[in-house]
């Protein structure tokens, strides 16, 4: 699946359009099978007023794709998680963020 490029929703009195964001990272990657994740993939974004959401594809018949806004702690989980494949560097996504030495 590509990453949408048609992507709107208001919650809370806030637009979150993946027209407007950055992409940052998603689980979209060529697996020797397929680019989905058992017929699922997610997206995360960036605003250009630093809030974060994910957009959330599926193939499966029955559910509906959706647009989630997330706390930059769960965009933090994401991006070092499950989301393995960034389009933005760590500091790029998460300006304010400290990255501490081990």
């Amino acid at each position: 699946m590509n990453a949408p490029t048609k992507f709107t929703r208001i919650v809370d009195g806030i637009r979150y359009s993946v027209s407007k964001a950055t992409l940052i990272a998603h689980d979209c990657y060529w697996d020797g099978h397929n680019f989905e994740r058992s017929g699922r993939n997610t997206f995360l974004y960036r605003t250009p007023r630093g809030r974060y959401f994910t957009v959330s594809l599926t193939q499966w018949q029955g559910e509906q794709d959706r647009l989630e806004p997330v706390d930059e702690d769960e965009a933090r989980r994401l991006y070092e998680g499950p989301l393995s494949e960034h389009s933005e560097s760590y500091a790029d996504a998460f300006p304010d963020a400290v990255v501490e030495e081990a």
